[in-house]
This record gives structure tokens, sequence and C-alpha cells, in this order.
């Protein structure tokens, strides 16, 4: 090869970033920031970790019907073992993980797990939720909702606990005996039952929500507009509980609303685990867990590069973050890479990122923005710039991008 195809080849090279870890449907992850990974091994330890953790998850569901779905908390634990062990904690926070097979092969309906690492904020949970629909819409599934509750931190939890067992026991001798039997059992697995019986008795269930701290309120009512922002159709489930012993404020589920809501996509926040596991830091975790049967296997083809972003994506703001996700997601349609640091709080994260990538663009976007639905897009090397109304940045990005 002569030197000026070596040039030409190391200039087309350039265009792209490799990727180990990855498949087609993979490609939607990556945009939305994640790093594909290979699935934390779980080990002797972590399953034995997992004993105390193993009872309690409600959340329910079966290949068709209603029936139970565990959370597998090993895998959380070999995670948060990992993210440890490989002192993930020194990178920019947070750390964004995509998985493509599942830790366990136990279950053949494990497709991906997205998970967010060191942050609190919301944004986490609607990035996860955005990028986990965008992947089933790919997959076909073209109607989504999502359900949705909060048990908040530890003291909500312990007041929301006591309202309940309070509540049952006052109704005990009206109780069906199927329902007394779950309450003997756990008052959340009665909370949590989809048993005919015992449905008007929930109904009239004391709620989570009404007992969540201020913190926890504030978080899941932000989590919310996120969801209005993005049009994404969601309802509150109080008989969403998770698993107590490890889950923390959100947990969220999925749902094909073509087909009974059956559920496609399971998630909660796990804050408290690594805490509970005795583990030096603590570890503010996110995650959602996809359940598809892969009927595309198209999707499944492995892929090593993908093109380089043009620009990166600043915002500035909770408006901004709110309509920077309807923005990014019509991006992606139109095939425009960027890079993104959504779930970095702190402007200075993100504009760290922004000078690690080196794009030749920057795309800025802060409260006085949002509010005039427009967008900053500024060239690195001459710092000029140009305010574009946001319906015509595909069309202006594609340009310049060439």
């Amino acid at each position: 090869m002569n030197e000026s195809n070596s040039k030409q080849k190391k200039s087309a090279d350039s265009k792209f970033m490799n990727f180990e870890n990855l498949d087609k449907i993979g490609e939607i992850p990556v945009y939305y920031g994640f790093q594909p990974i290979k699935s934390p091994t779980i080990g002797k330890a972590d399953l034995e970790a997992a004993k105390d953790f193993s009872e309690g998850d409600y959340i329910d569901d079966e290949t068709e019907s209603h029936g139970h779905l565990p959370l597998h908390v090993e895998e959380k634990i070999a995670l948060i073992r990992t993210y440890n062990e490989s002192n993930m904690h020194n990178l920019p926070q947070p750390v964004m993980l995509y998985f493509k097979d599942p830790c366990r092969g136990a279950n053949p309906k494990r497709y991906a797990d997205l998970e967010i690492l060191g942050s609190s904020g919301p944004i986490a949970e609607a990035i996860l939720i955005q990028t986990g629909r965008a992947i089933l819409a790919e997959e076909g599934y073209s109607s989504t909702s999502v359900e949705i509750n909060s048990i908040g931190d530890k003291d909500s939890l312990a007041r929301f606990t006591r309202e309940l067992t309070a509540y049952y026991r006052k109704n005990l001798n009206i109780m069906p005996p199927v329902c007394r039997e779950l309450f003997k059992s756990d008052a959340f697995e009665l909370l949590a039952s989809h048993n005919k019986e015992c449905q008007e008795l929930n109904e009239k269930a004391p709620r989570a929500l009404d007992f969540l701290s201020e913190s926890a309120r504030r978080h899941l009512e932000e989590t919310l507009e996120y969801f209005e922002a993005l049009k994404i159709p969601y309802s509150v489930n109080n008989g969403l509980l998770g698993n107590r012993r490890y889950c923390a404020e959100t947990i969220f589920t999925i749902v094909n609303t073509d087909k009974n809501k059956q559920i496609l996509g399971y998630g909660m926040r796990y804050n408290s685990l690594a805490k509970k596991l005795a583990m030096k830091r603590d570890v503010q975790g996110v995650g959602l867990s996809l359940l598809l049967k892969g009927g595309k296997e198209g999707l499944r083809k492995p892929v090593r590069k993908m093109k380089r972003p043009i620009a990166s994506f600043v915002q500035l703001g909770l408006e901004s973050k709110l309509l920077s996700l309807e923005i990014i997601e019509n991006l992606r349609k139109m095939k425009i890479p960027l890079y993104l640091s959504l779930a970095k709080d702190r402007l200075g994260a993100q504009v760290s990122s922004v000078e690690k990538h080196h794009t030749p663009y920057v795309i800025v976007m802060g409260k006085k923005e949002a509010v005039e639905r427009t967008a900053i897009v500024r060239k690195n090397d001459t710092h000029s710039q140009e305010i574009i109304p946001i319906d015509e940045l595909p069309k202006y990005l594609k340009k310049i991008g060439g």
C-alpha cells in the first residue's frame, strides 16, 4: 500500500469507533452513552450473598400471563463487585453499562441489561426507559407504556410497612382465605397479588406514595416530568414493590399494551445494596433488564465499528434536560451520531467530556434555549456559533456532518 492510500485508510478509520461486546441493537444504548461490556461473572461468593435477599421479589409476569418473575439479585451483586474491583469509581461518573447476554443462562427470555452506576438523579431513570423503549421499538414492539411506583428511602418504607400491616390486620376477619395465607407470609406479597379475591382489598390499601419523604417524592415527581416531556404513557402501580431488601426509590416496568400488559422489561433502584453487602463504598445504582424472545436475528449480529460522532451535547438546567431526550431520540432516528453526557449533573463534568472527545461541534442547550426551542451549535476550532431551531436541527447537522 502506497503512502497516499495509507493516509486515506487512516483517515477513513478515524471516522469510526471500535467496539467489543456489541451487536446491532446495541447501537441504540451506545448512542445514549452506554458502554458495551461482557456480562459480569457471578461467583460463588455472589451467590452466597444473594441468599439473604432471595425472598421478596414482587414483580409479576409470565410469558403470556401473570406469574413470578425473579429479579436475580446475584446479578446486581456481581455488577457492584465488578464496579468496585475494577475501580470504576475513579472513572467520570456516572458509569453507564450495557451487556447483551444475561449473567445467568437459565432464563432464555433475557436479552439485555442497561445499568447506570454513580447517579442519584431521576435523569438516570429517564435515560434507561427512553433507551429501553427504543430497543423494544426496534424489536417490533410499537406500543409500550411504563408502570412505576416508589417505596422511597428506609424511613419511608418503614412508615408504609407499618400502615399496610395495620390495614390488613384490621380487615383480617373479612379477608378471603387465599389472601389471609398471603398475609401470613408477607403483607407485601398480598399487596402484589393479582388474585381476583384480593383485588378489592388491595384497591383500598395504603399506598407507598403517601409515605414518601420529601426527597423521595421530589425524585419521583421529576422522573414523571421526564415521562411527560417525552410523551411516554405511564401509570402508577401501587402493587409494584420490587424487593424491599435491596430496592430503594423507584421500581418500574415497561409493558406491551398490545398484549394484556405483558412485561417486556423491569427495573429498579438499588442504592442501598452495596452498603448492605458491607462494601467500603456506597454505590448509587439503577438498572433496567429487557425480556425479549429475540425474533429478529439480524439485530444480534456483531458490530465492531460505529461512525464517530460529529458533536457533543451539553444541557444546562432541568428545562433543557426535559427537552433534550426528545431531541436526541429524533437525531438518533436520523442516524446523526452524538456524544452524550445526559446523566452528568455538573457542568464541569459535561465540559470535561466535550474536551475529551474532541468533536468538531458542540450543541448547547440552556434554560433560554429550551424555552425558545432552539439550540446553540458551536464549531470548536473557530468558536463560531449559530442558533438553530430544534425542528431544523437534524437537517442542519446532516448538512455540516457531511
